[in-house]
């Protein structure tokens, strides 16, 4: 009996393995996209990349535009962070000293908002957090995505 277990056991595993062995891993799509497709999906995401930009650097009318408030100091976020510099989003989530919690990119960008800039908490899905998120991101492209450091 068990070895009669043991063989079915070895047979549904071979099954299983041939099964992951025909399916691509990893793959989120059973088409690929055109050229056309991926050249609109890169012109959206970087016109979020340019809204980002022009909010990161303290421009007044992109934040009347999108209803924020970043800076009750006249404060930008790229004055601390040049270029998103020091911003280090490969590194979230983790635990963020200054929160005394654990925390992701979306908190941390709002603490700094809300902390030295002395601004208004943003809706963490709002299109304006999503188009900080997006600069911070494309500005440190090439990181190696590393959760937890410090």
């Amino acid at each position: 009996m068990r070895r009669q277990r043991r063989y079915w056991l070895g047979v549904l595993g071979g099954c299983l393995g041939l099964l992951l062995l025909a399916v691509p891993y990893g793959q989120a799509h059973k088409v690929k996209h055109t050229p056309a497709e991926l050249k609109a999906f890169q012109e959206v995401f970087l016109e979020q990349v340019r809204l980002g930009d022009l909010l990161f650097h303290g421009d007044a009318e992109t934040e009347r535009q999108l209803g924020v408030r970043l800076s009750r100091t006249g404060m930008a976020c790229a004055m601390c962070h040049p270029f998103a510099s020091d911003t280090h989003p490969h590194e979230f989530p983790k635990f963020q000293e200054q929160m005394q919690e654990f925390a992701t990119l979306r908190e941390m960008i709002n603490w700094c908002i809300e902390n030295p800039n002395e601004g208004e908490r943003i809706d963490p899905n709002s299109p304006a957090m999503k188009a900080l998120e997006a600069y911070i991101y494309w500005s440190n492209r090439g990181s190696k995505l590393d959760p937890g450091r410090h």
